[in-house]
């Protein structure tokens, strides 16, 4: 079966939760108690994080994404996934089977961070209403411990946990305990490759592009070789589990959790194309566009910034309007509707950037 074919049957594995009579004992990893080794679920998670199959945020728990990603990275070494009980969206505290894996690869599952200056440069005042923010040059976080959260893929509750009374009086030079990733850098957004540099029109604010894209829209260069060419990109996006998989041929080799838009404002199911790669886009906030798919003249420009309502990264599809996007609010990823786009974690919306480039493909489905 090849990668496309099984990334749309993990879909009804997964969603289906049903265990097997076998398995129906006591759950591996599940004690008395119903207690987690935070650790070892922190172990798998970042384990999955490193090979592009995201769990979400590292939160220590074996929670729905982390099955996901798994039954994800074991489809792609061409295994068969495990079937996840149903008790993992409400617990979290079923330790899937990890047979075959490395996880000492990871190496030291927590590691000391000496935070820098450059940590709390993004950080600042972050008024609650639209019409303030939009008078700003540039939209932060609104503390530290939400800054070395995001750059280190973590929920802020596992740090609290690891850090007892430091996240919120973080300064300069403080050390903490973190998660052992690769830490995602706010500044160097601007260097992903391949994508734009920031556009000045508001990502949102494009009219529909036709598959062929004309001279503005930012392309590859053609090589000059006869080098054969590379296998297409695709991207899969997957409405039933909220996870995008991005295939290279038929080699799935990477996913990501997502958040798609709700019945009332629907994601557009179809195959599209993505037209451009915005870095640190603008975003046109029209309240009438978003609760109703319907452009008003009431709307407010808003800056760039990690609190973004389209977070650090715009994917623009050939769709007006319409995108694969970042986020202000990591926490909503996989439980909050959006407007209609297809809306990621800022770290892993990064990765995904440069794993695709104009003119590739993608299937919302």
């Amino acid at each position: 079966m090849n990668a496309v074919l099984r990334f749309a049957v993990v879909a009804a594995l997964i969603s289906s939760a049903i265990l097997p009579a076998a398995a129906r004992k006591k759950p591996r990893g599940e004690s008395a108690t119903n207690k987690i080794d935070v650790e070892a679920a922190v172990r798998l998670q970042i384990f999955l994080d490193r090979a592009n199959f995201s769990p979400g945020k590292l939160d220590g728990h074996y929670g729905d994404f982390t099955w996901k990603a798994l039954a994800l990275y074991r489809i792609s070494r061409g295994e068969e996934p495990q079937q996840p009980p149903p008790q993992v969206k409400s617990k979290g505290n079923i330790a899937p089977d990890i047979s075959g894996l490395d996880l000492s690869s990871v190496g030291l599952v927590f590691i000391l961070y000496t935070v820098a200056e450059a940590d709390l440069q993004s950080v600042g005042p972050l008024p609650s209403k639209v019409s303030a923010q939009a008078k700003l040059k540039f939209l932060p976080y609104r503390d530290a411990a939400e800054a070395i959260a995001e750059k280190f893929h973590s929920e802020v509750h596992l740090l609290e946990q690891l850090n007892p009374g430091k996240m919120k009086t973080i300064k300069a030079g403080d050390q903490i305990m973190v998660p052992n990733v690769d830490p995602f850098e706010l500044a160097s957004v601007k260097d992903i490759k391949p994508g734009s540099d920031v556009d000045s029109t508001p990502a949102n604010d494009i009219e529909d592009q036709p598959e062929q894209q004309n001279g503005n829209t930012t392309k590859n260069k053609e090589s000059s070789t006869t080098e054969p060419a590379a296998p297409p990109v695709v991207v899969k996006i997957d409405t039933k589990t909220n996870m995008v998989g991005v295939l290279q041929g038929d080699k799935l080799i990477a996913a990501y959790p997502v958040t798609i838009g709700s019945s009332h404002t629907a994601s557009p199911i179809g195959e599209w194309k993505v037209t451009r790669i915005t870095k640190m886009p603008t975003f046109r906030y029209d309240k009438e566009m978003l609760q109703h798919g319907k452009r008003s003249g009431n709307f407010h420009l808003l800056p760039p910034g990690p609190r973004n309502p389209v977070g650090v990264m715009w994917i623009a599809l050939n769709r007006k309007g319409i995108g694969i996007h970042g986020t202000n609010s990591p926490d909503s990823i996989g439980h909050a509707a959006s407007h209609g786009c297809i809306r990621l974690a800022n770290w892993d919306v990064v990765r995904l950037a440069t794993k695709i480039k104009p003119g590739d493909n993608v299937s919302i489905h």
